[in-house]
């Protein structure tokens, strides 16, 4: 086996490091769990106050099947829900539409209308469970619609906990499912965080993702850096509408992925941290609570393997162990088999498996940032947030994350380009894949009947059409439409509407007549 001399981010890994090496390095004392700028985790004694959520994303096809396999997870010892949304209801379409052909329920929960939002978590207590909810171009009206069921059902908006992703720039860099042109588009992102701060003191208004942009192809320096650019954004953006850092920073959440570089993975976590504290320090002279990154991580979707896929039930457990070590605030850990189909209940309760396991049996849980004091830890901490300021100083130069949308992507794919030739050179082990490989048989793999789904979810939105009062959601469309035009906040008109029952295309159909659809450079 070759001797890999350096890690995924091309930082080279001595045979060796002593207190000599950290202190080149400058690696700082680490200071103490819970006091800033965090390096050893946001809290004094992190798990043993509280374990992490273990918080297992799903959704698929309707929102009856979701809602199953939710209360499934729950019922195995999941502490918060996680929603994954179709291509649809991510890209402001209807099941009905014609461009919607094909994918209604396909790699999500399909939610046209409220009426599904309530289906989808029937028999679940909005008041005392935790949800993330993975949506983007669509979040505010994913939100209206949660707080609108919320208030039909008599539960208070203070009482509220969860989180809406609603990165935006993200998408426009790795993942493209965005809508609307960039600053309509952010102007949404502030408005959430308006509404959030004035009528959801617990949620977080959005968790800036790393992963997508982890799944595409960058490094975990680039990781760090890109991410909290994109951070930095936001922040701007917001404090530039008149809203006080105080009153939205702390509900600012996080989103990593966890690849199978062990201490790699655990100094980006660390240095995340260290980096992000250190900025809204210097930056907005911002308190120790708006200082904090608190952040999901999820297990690599990229790093699963089709061949031999109970490997991947190693680099699962490897993975979310980084994770842990890390300071994770909450996990999803991927199913074996999700290189192949969507996860079964087996596979989906070994992975949640995976997780209890960790938190009860291997003493990982017992005192914070276990590691601390390594010297290749602090060593290789230091070094990945001196990488990361590198690329915040080249993306502070050209504007900010808004204006250096081209340079990521063209970063990202270098990195990615780069990995890909040390595989398939033998470079980089893969096993199973380039090397251990064995004669396997083809894969069966059983999924929903994904046409059924789609004509049951388009006769649900026809009944729907059918039976509302159609002069009342027009009158709300027409007002969102106006709303839009002016300046302020769209998350009322927006609840509004989803309490008329307009669905989330007609409701992101009022947007786009009013802003235009992103169009990329040809």
């Amino acid at each position: 086996m070759k001797d890999r001399l350096e890690n995924t981010s091309g930082i080279p890994v001595k045979p060796t490091y002593t207190a000599e090496e950290a202190d080149g390095a400058g690696a700082a004392d680490p200071g103490l769990p819970g006091h800033f700028p965090f390096t050893r985790g946001v809290y004094d004694t992190m798990y043993r106050g509280r374990l992490w959520t273990m918080r297992q994303y799903a959704g698929f096809g309707t929102a009856e099947d979701t809602n199953r396999r939710f209360r499934f997870l729950l019922d195995s010892g999941q502490t918060g829900l996680s929603v994954a949304f179709d291509l649809p209801t991510q890209m402001g379409m209807d099941s009905d539409q014609t461009m919607a052909d094909g994918e209604v329920g396909r790699v999500g929960v399909a939610i046209d209308t409220i009426d599904d939002l309530a289906i989808l978590f029937d028999g679940i207590d909005l008041g005392r469970v935790s949800t993330s909810m993975t949506i983007n171009a669509t979040a505010a009206v994913l939100l209206a619609m949660y707080v609108a069921l919320a208030d039909e059902q008599g539960v208070s908006r203070d009482s509220l906990t969860g989180t809406v992703q609603n990165d935006i720039l993200k998408e426009f860099i790795a993942r493209g499912t965005y809508i609307y042109p960039v600053e309509p588009s952010l102007r949404l992102v502030t408005d959430i965080f308006d509404f959030c701060a004035r009528e959801l003191p617990r949620w977080n208004s959005i968790s800036i993702s790393g992963y997508h942009m982890r799944e595409a192809g960058c490094t975990a320096v680039q990781e760090i850096a890109f991410t909290l650019a994109n951070g930095l954004e936001y922040v701007e953006r917001a404090v530039g509408r008149g809203l006080n850092v105080e009153d939205f920073g702390p509900r600012l959440s996080f989103f990593f992925a966890a690849h199978n570089d062990l201490f790699e993975e655990v100094a980006k976590f660390r240095a995340a941290r260290r980096l992000w504290a250190t900025l809204m320090r210097e930056r907005y002279g911002a308190s120790d609570r708006a200082c904090m990154l608190r952040f999901h991580t999820q297990t690599g979707g990229s790093t699963l393997t089709a061949q031999q896929p109970e490997n991947n039930v190693v680099r699962v457990a490897m993975q979310a162990l980084a994770a842990v070590l890390g300071g994770t605030q909450s996990l999803h850990t991927n199913a074996f088999d999700e290189a192949l189909a969507l996860p079964t209940a087996h596979s989906a309760k070994l992975a949640l498996r995976t997780q209890q396991i960790l938190a009860y049996e291997s003493g990982v849980a017992s005192t914070a940032d276990p590691l601390a004091g390594s010297y290749y830890l602090e060593t290789l901490t230091a070094q990945l947030e001196e990488e990361a300021r590198t690329y915040l100083r080249e993306i502070e130069g050209r504007g900010g994350a808004a204006g250096s949308i081209s340079y990521i992507v063209d970063e990202i794919q270098r990195a990615a380009y780069a990995y890909q030739l040390e595989i398939e050179g033998g470079d980089r082990v893969v096993v199973g894949v380039n090397d251990y490989r064995e004669e396997e048989a083809e894969p069966r793999i059983e999924g929903p009947a994904f046409p059924e789904l789609e004509k049951r979810q388009r006769e649900r939105l026809a009944r729907l059409r059918s039976e509302r009062n159609a002069d009342d959601v027009e009158r709300v469309l027409e007002r969102l439409a106006l709303a839009a035009s002016g300046a302020e906040n769209l998350l009322p008109h927006i609840v509004e509407a989803v309490k008329a029952r307009a669905t989330l295309g007609e409701i992101s159909d009022s947007l786009r007549q009013v802003w235009g659809e992103y169009r990329t450079a040809s």
